[in-house]
């Protein structure tokens, strides 16, 4: 029987363990951004057990060392998505296979508060969206709820393993929640009514802190949120996670902001599509956004002052932008967010660090975001520029192990392109 226990007690940490590479690797030749400093010429990035360990032009190189060779190609972190649902949605039609979001109950405005919600249970190692993300050069994501007043807690992980534990990089890394448009019908049918909401549930949050004892005993009044989305909400009220709250009007952000001021939060303001046109009020509060680039058609009213310049804009303002697709099946599109920022404004290394360095910042995560000893070794070799759509992919390292370039995309690619595959497999009918 304890022979039984200790192999479930291995067998229980083997499965938690992270996914390391073995042994050491060294990358040679390349162009290195290790977003530190200069890019440097024929640089070395090496790698032993999941870690750098050294980078530069005069690292020495274990002779047990196994070579890559980037002789003319570019070495970067591995990118940092920051807006998707990947590993929690499989085909948005079908609902059975999405994961990231609660069904609001009809006319019931306690429903849009699901702080408590962490989707990460739902989380699917073996999606087909996350080789075809991490082949394109994106190692790490953070995933997160939808939907909602208040949606619930998001999380990040890198794009290998087998198991939701061995993926897991951080959780809760923060508190997602919505103004505008998309919550302000289901909480009361105007933007004040929202926004009152989440005042009432943050001033709930706080009163339950205050006394828990009489509210296990029911001696309280009735609370906007249940117990464990006041529980949730604690870490956001201390401070300890952001909260990101997504707006997209320029009245919206500043609400927003306004908000964020009067409960002390750590905010971090993602969408603002028309962020530019209030760029010196989030620069003056130090918050943070997560912005896409190819948005410049207004889809809704809330968006009519989109234009592709936004990023630029507001890191001329001072802000600190971090750049994402916003997408799920086509997140491998960040780096032509990256590349087309770039193209409308923003200078080149910023657009890099926007999905390396600055994520990482971002989100809390000391390990990642640059190639420097003692960080985790997510690496990418990009066959020239990586902010470039056309340019190849030539290796992808995730914790030191060297990911195989396949995708469900890649194999329906090589199938179909091979004669022998198109041969018809059954015979022709005869003829009456």
């Amino acid at each position: 029987m304890t022979r039984k226990l200790l192999l479930a007690s291995l067998l229980s940490l083997l499965a938690a363990a992270p996914v390391l590479g073995q042994g050491t690797i060294a990358i040679v030749g390349g162009t290195v951004h290790s977003m530190t400093g200069p890019a440097v010429p024929n640089g070395t990035v090496l790698i032993r057990d999941g870690r750098i360990v050294a980078v530069g032009q005069n690292v020495t190189i274990p002779a047990d060392a196994r070579r890559i060779d980037a002789t003319g190609q570019q070495v970067t972190p591995g990118f940092i998505e920051s807006g998707t649902q990947i590993g929690l949605v499989e085909v948005n039609a079908v609902a059975g296979t999405v994961d990231f979001q609660l069904t609001a109950i009809p006319n019931e405005v306690r429903s849009q508060i699901r702080a408590g919600f962490n989707p990460i249970d739902g989380l699917n190692p073996f999606s087909t969206v996350i080789p075809v993300t991490r082949i394109a050069g994106i190692t790490t994501a953070v995933t997160r709820p939808s939907g909602g007043l208040i949606s619930g807690q998001g999380v990040v992980i890198d794009l290998d393993g087998q198991t939701m534990e061995q993926m897991i990089v951080r959780s809760p890394v923060a508190m997602f929640a919505n103004l505008g448009e998309s919550v302000s019908g289901a909480t009361g049918g105007a933007r004040g009514a929202a926004t009152m909401r989440l005042r009432e549930v943050l001033e709930d949050a706080r009163a339950y802190a205050r006394d828990r004892s009489s509210f296990d005993r029911g001696a309280t009044r009735e609370f906007a949120a249940s117990r464990l989305d006041l529980e949730a909400l604690q870490p956001v009220l201390r401070r300890e996670i952001p909260l990101v709250i997504e707006a997209h009007r320029a009245s919206d952000i500043s609400t927003a902001i306004r908000i964020a001021r009067e409960y002390n939060l750590r905010l971090i303001l993602a969408g603002v599509t028309e962020g530019w046109m209030v760029a010196e009020e989030i620069a003056r509060s130090n918050t943070p956004v997560v912005v896409r680039v190819m948005e410049n058609l207004p889809n809704s009213f809330e968006r009519l002052g989109a234009r592709y310049e936004n990023a630029a804009l507001l890191r001329q303002a001072g802000v600190q932008v971090i750049l994402t697709s916003g997408d799920t099946h086509n997140a491998r599109n960040l780096r032509q967010e990256a590349g087309n920022a770039v193209a409308y404004g923003l200078p080149y290394e910023e657009a890099l660090r926007a999905v390396t360095s600055y994520p990482a910042q971002l989100w809390g995560l000391q390990d990642y975001g640059s190639l420097a000893a003692g960080k985790v070794a997510n690496v990418v070799v990009w066959g020239g520029d990586p902010l470039e759509i056309l340019t190849p992919v030539s290796h992808v390292l995730i914790r030191g192990r060297e990911i195989p370039l396949v995708s469900r995309q890649t194999e329906l690619r090589d199938r179909y392109m091979e004669p022998a595959s198109r041969e018809r497999v059954y015979s022709r009918p005869a003829a009456q």
